[in-house]
């Protein structure tokens, strides 16, 4: 039998409905970010710099991208023999069909894969976090510790506290209580849903927990383990972490990159970010150009301004046209003279001639507030807006929309133009 210290499971079946628009036909592990890379481009990177080299990726949701994207995944060096990269969506077993329904319960329908390396330590990921971590010295703290299971937790502001799974330690950092989403939070530890756990601990729990509805790590699986007293450990971690689950939180990460300074660095040499490249051209940019702070990917052509944004591979500027504040992902055509104003373009989006994006007071969303706010501008995959109109902010496009879907040239703040199929 194959033998591995510490194999990673990293969950990437998530449809990250918060993105709207962005995930319709994509998983969100599969979303675009900072011009050259997807999410998941993170987790993974983290696993071969951390020295981690068999990483099962679990997918559902669209994953058709996902797996052409990892392939056999030689651009993070897991193209090995033994272990290496395997993806692992649903599949029919004799005894039954089904879907993953929770966090543990996709683990446990690939017990026999996790049970082919005879692991010590199974190193529990999710696929759609931006942060750098070495899982290496978090697994030297779970050994130290003598734990069962150690929780990667990180410190949040006492007011956002609400909005995670917190845990109340000691001066140890053994964990005595949890409190998933508390009202009045007593601690500001917030779980990253980053576990380890000693092998034979996680098989325990899968076993016992498996015909629990929608198992779940952080309602079921740690709640039981901690119920029959074994040893759980809060890791702390005091990098940089962004859960880019909102049309907010995406926006601004893919800001701070452009930063002077970045809190974020795609750009050490010691701790890379490795993805899948395309062999295209180089950039070109026209003398009548400008642009100024900003990330601009390969074979982009650009004639116009470029301000303060990230602008993806492959997408052409046309004279005249403005950006500001934005993210343009690749293959997508902007015409002459458009101005752009924070607002998040998918891939393979093509904007006509005259359009002004981003315009009018910030008017909450109708269809969906929850989702689109911020007061960005967000347009689907493959969308296409058409010459002369303007649209206003909190806005969502999807589909091949005409002129005759903007009563007098305009879709004002708050309203939404999802063609059928997109919705």
């Amino acid at each position: 039998m194959i033998k591995k210290e510490m194999i990673a499971m990293l969950l990437a079946g998530g449809q990250g409905s918060r993105l709207g628009v962005l995930t319709a036909n994509i998983a969100k592990p599969a979303v675009s970010f900072g011009g050259k890379y997807r999410i998941i481009d993170f987790p993974l990177s983290n696993c071969i710099n951390s020295g981690v080299d068999t990483v099962g990726v679990l997918t559902q949701y669209q994953p058709l991208r996902l797996n052409t994207h990892i392939g056999i995944g030689i651009p993070w060096d897991l193209d090995k023999n033994i272990g290496g990269v395997s993806i692992l969506p649903p599949y029919e077993k004799n005894t039954s069909s089904e879907w993953y329904t929770g966090t543990a319960n996709a683990i446990y329908q690939n017990l026999n894969y996790m049970e082919n390396y005879n692991p010590d330590y199974v190193l529990i990921l999710g696929g759609d976090h931006i942060y750098k971590m070495d899982y290496e010295v978090m697994l030297q703290f779970h050994k130290e510790n003598k734990a069962d299971i150690t929780l990667a937790t990180i410190p949040v502001p006492m007011e956002e506290a609400s909005r995670f799974g917190v845990v109340i330690t000691d001066e140890k950092k053994q964990i005595l209580e949890f409190e998933e989403k508390p009202p009045k939070p007593r601690s500001n530890l917030a779980s990253m849903g980053i576990y380890i756990f000693s092998w034979p601990v996680l098989k325990e729990a899968l076993l016992t927990l498996k015909d629990q509805p929608g198992c779940d790590f952080g309602k079921h699986i740690i709640p039981y383990c901690h119920e029959k007293g074994q040893r759980i450990f809060a890791y702390e971690y005091n990098g940089y972490w962004k859960d880019v689950g909102t049309l907010g939180s995406y926006w601004e990460s893919n800001m701070e990159l452009i930063d002077l300074i970045p809190e974020f660095n795609l750009y050490e040499e010691f701790w890379k970010i490795y993805t899948k490249t395309e062999w295209i051209p180089p950039l070109f940019v026209s003398d009548e150009a400008v642009i100024d702070k900003a990330i601009v990917g390969d074979a982009c052509e650009i004639h116009g301004e470029v301000h303060n944004s990230v602008i993806g591979s492959n997408v052409y500027i046309g004279p005249g046209v403005v950006v500001r504040n934005s993210i343009i992902m690749s293959s997508s055509r902007i015409g002459a003279r458009t101005v752009i104003d924070k607002s998040i373009i998918a891939e393979s989006v093509t904007i006509g001639n005259d359009v002004v994006l981003g315009i009018g007071d910030e008017v909450p969303n109708k269809l969906r507030p929850d989702i689109y706010g911020f007061g960005l501008v967000t347009v689907g995959e493959g969308s296409v807006i058409p010459g002369g109109v303007k649209i206003g902010k909190n806005t969502a496009i999807s589909g091949e929309t005409t002129p005759e879907d903007y009563p007098g040239g305009i879709l004002e703040s708050g309203e939404s133009l999802l063609k059928a199929g997109d919705r």
